[in-house]
């Protein structure tokens, strides 16, 4: 077990370089001075204290160490930007505290610090004292090589997950979560026999209700204490890199939690949040809208990412709503939103956040990754950034995913009548950096799981979702799968309750497991798959158009020209005779995978394993192959 060292503590103090820089909204490390931090002074250790609030009559920090005495421990404000401070001594770790406020007008305001490193465990609202120096990191090897790594042409393979929520304590005596270091047992002992290359991990940054999943955030700088400590957080990172798989965090930047002791109207009056409703609330969210034109505010939102990044070791953020940012009209009727200065909708404060975000953040931390949950057509997501871009590492391909979950809804007779649906994507592919996603967001509120999102009897859904999943490992785009949906979880996800893993116990569901396996090993053996995915280098359709078959077939293509792969894909639960196919070159064209193995759950029948091509024109090509294609099919052949 990887052990924690304390650092002998030091004077930790703000001096008028730090508010100045914090002013300018360029104090990246401000975190290791506003918050609670072990300090020495006169000889003497305890806790000093840091917090902005420029608007308060006075401040004083409350906790367990004083009684809650409201008198006891005044702050001193030291400057005119609002930041107060006190040290006190004697004050160790696992404190309780909170920041009494007291506006001008009397009101008393009882605040969780908004840089705390930890919080009470929900229902409790209060920060605690911890430590989170000296852990024995043990991941330099990970490190250095995530640094040199352009991830354009390497595998990203994202295993998307709820802590709480993928898999309980058997013993029913403990009802509760797996803490971080039981957790990072199971998952890394999963996510390496599946063959995923990331985690993407929700709802880490604390937050007061379960069921918002982590999207509205108290606490900004803690990992949430439902599943233990900072450096229990901390041991799950190093495990994880330690057995070379990346970690993805979600970040919400877009809005925060209005509960009384979060951010909002923080001293009394509105320094996260823009005051004005129509700028500083989202109405059908019930939540407030972080002010991205004040400085101090950037600062707090680029310094967080940079936190996780220098003290937990994480390799890339998944950036929440992005597009409620970028447009000043998102989910708002006329008369509540205001216009920019140039009488449009984009918020160009938020644009200039996005690019600083990414030049610093990615510009200190090669290897980083940056990604933009981003719904609309808004150019150069990924464009760089002196090319007016925003510079996020890759976009998640909303269009895609609604055009590939809607097609696969459909009954197979009405697929002809939709077939495009399919090929849509790749028009615009080479637009932007993709990640092709099946998130939670499309297995909850009575979206139903991937599984039942599959027309037909249960052994038809099955291979659906069979083809369904090879069609989207082929794709060009980085992949991303909700944990469960990869051996078809039945019910919809809930965050009170565990995945079905029982379900394991059926052939079905076993053999759905095995063949996403088999796909991610696939995905990661052969770099037609990933070394160029946003450009038609590496990508070409065979047939498109076959919509009365409601056949796919395209092949993927690697630079070096060898191990290319074909994909054919049969979406309806006829068999085709004799299916013509043209094809590249004059090889041998060698099964690698079908869908239809009976160790998969399918019905056993299956395409010949080695096809040679002949000189027969078709699809416009001078060669072709000819084979029996089975109902819902799904072959990927090597040539």
């Amino acid at each position: 077990m990887e052990a924690t060292k304390k650092k002998e503590e030091a004077e930790v103090f703000i001096s008028e370089a730090d508010q100045y820089l914090f002013a300018q909204g360029t104090h990246y490390d401000i975190y290791k001075k506003l918050g609670a931090h072990p300090s020495v002074q006169d000889g003497e250790k305890g806790m000093f204290f840091g917090v902005w609030a420029p608007n308060a009559a006075s401040v004083h920090v409350i906790g367990t160490f004083n009684g809650w005495d409201e008198m006891a421990n005044p702050m001193k404000k030291i400057g005119p930007g609002g930041i107060h401070t006190t040290f006190i001594p004697g004050v160790g770790v696992h404190e309780l505290y909170k920041f009494l406020i007291k506006t001008p007008s009397g009101e008393k305001l009882y605040k969780a610090d908004p840089f705390a490193n930890s919080a009470e465990l929900r229902p409790g609202t209060a920060s605690r004292t911890v430590d989170i120096s000296g852990f024995n990191w043990t991941d330099d090897a990970w490190m250095e090589e995530r640094a040199g790594k352009d991830y354009n042409k390497e595998p990203l393979a994202i295993y998307e997950c709820h802590i709480g929520s993928w898999m309980r304590h058997p013993r029913p005596e403990e009802k509760g979560f797996y803490n971080y270091r039981e957790f990072a047992d199971r998952i890394v002992e999963y996510l390496k026999e599946m063959k995923y290359t990331h985690v993407e991990l929700m709802g880490i940054a604390e937050h007061p209700f379960d069921g918002s999943w982590g999207y509205q955030v108290t606490g900004y700088y803690a990992p949430t204490s439902r599943y233990g400590e900072p450096e229990d957080f901390m041991y799950l990172i190093n495990k994880l890199h330690k057995n070379k798989i990346g970690v993805i965090l979600d970040w919400v930047p877009a809005h925060f939690a209005t509960d009384a002791h979060g951010l909002g109207r923080f001293d009394g009056q509105c320094i996260f949040e823009d005051p004005d409703p129509r700028k500083g609330e989202h109405p059908d969210w019930g939540t407030k809208i972080f002010n991205c034109g004040k400085t101090e505010v950037k600062n707090f939102l680029i310094a967080n990412v940079l936190f996780w990044i220098k003290e937990f070791h994480i390799d890339g953020i998944r950036v929440d709503a992005v597009a409620s940012m970028l447009y000043l009209d998102y989910g708002k009727q006329d008369g509540q939103w205001v216009p920019n200065i140039y009488g449009g909708n984009k918020n160009l404060e938020a644009i200039e956040f996005f690019k600083h975000l990414n030049s610093v953040v990615l510009g200190t931390y090669p290897g980083f990754l940056t990604i933009a949950e981003e719904s609309t057509a808004w150019p150069k997501i990924t464009g760089k950034i002196e090319d007016d871009g925003l510079g996020f590492s890759f976009k998640w391909n909303m269009g895609w995913m609604h055009d590939f979950c809607e097609y696969m809804k459909l009954d197979p007779y009405f697929r002809k009548d939709n077939h495009y649906g399919m090929t849509f994507a790749m028009s615009y592919n080479d637009s932007e950096n993709y990640i092709l996603p099946l998130s939670h967001d499309e297995v909850v509120h009575l979206k139903c799981s991937m599984l039942n999102k599959m027309p037909g009897y249960k052994v038809d859904k099955y291979a659906n979702l069979r083809c369904g999943y090879t069609f989207m490992f082929g794709h060009a785009g980085k992949k991303l799968l909700f944990m469960g949906q990869e051996f078809g979880q039945e019910r919809e996800w809930s965050e009170e309750r565990e995945l079905d893993w029982f379900l394991l116990g059926e052939d079905l569901n076993k053999g759905l497991q095995e063949y996403v396996k088999e796909l991610l090993k696939i995905y990661r053996k052969y770099p037609c798959l990933y070394e160029i995915d946003n450009s038609w280098d590496g990508f070409e359709w065979l047939n498109c158009d076959d919509k009365e078959r409601s056949t796919y077939s395209f092949f993927r293509k690697s630079s070096t020209k060898k191990n290319n792969l074909l994909f054919v894909i049969n979406m309806t639960p006829m068999t085709w005779e004799n299916y013509k196919l043209g094809v590249p070159v004059k090889k041998k064209y060698k099964l690698l995978l079908c869908s239809t193995e009976e160790r998969f759950g399918g019905s056993g029948e299956i395409v010949p394993s080695e096809i040679t091509a002949k000189k027969e024109l078709c699809d416009y090509r001078d060669y072709s192959i000819t084979f029996d294609l089975p109902p819902y099919a799904a072959a990927i052949f090597t040539f």
